[in-house]
């Protein structure tokens, strides 16, 4: 595995504990669906995230949230659609956060982004 594939999985892991401390449940990890993916879906109660996860250990590429553009975007928000149709969740909330995992300097800072699209 490539050291950026485990660095991704590293942050996904690390935003699902985040999440679930904040109590949520975790109802997916790397939903695929038509040539798209969602790294997490989380559900508390009534409410659905669908949660981009985006990793940095520096900022040579530029900040994680800046990396989730309009096209982005859009393909995460047809993956969503399709994913509650399947599932039949019409009748829930749905938010889009990005979750930025920082692992800099030794240590590990996340910022949640909320409705962030």
């Amino acid at each position: 595995m490539s050291s950026n594939k485990v660095l991704g999985a590293k942050g996904e892991r690390l935003a699902a504990e985040f999440l679930s401390r904040r109590g949520f449940e975790i109802v997916e990890r790397n939903f695929r669906y038509n040539r798209g993916e969602i790294d997490l879906i989380a559900r508390r109660g009534n409410l659905i995230v669908f949660c981009e996860v985006k990793t940095r250990k520096s900022s040579t590429y530029g900040s994680g949230e800046d990396s989730v553009d309009a096209r982005k975007q859009a393909q995460i928000r047809k993956v969503a659609e399709g994913y509650i149709s399947a599932r039949n969740l019409e009748e829930n909330e749905f938010r889009f956060d990005v979750l930025v995992v920082d692992v800099r300097d030794k240590s590990t800072r996340i910022r949640a982004i909320e409705n962030a699209f």
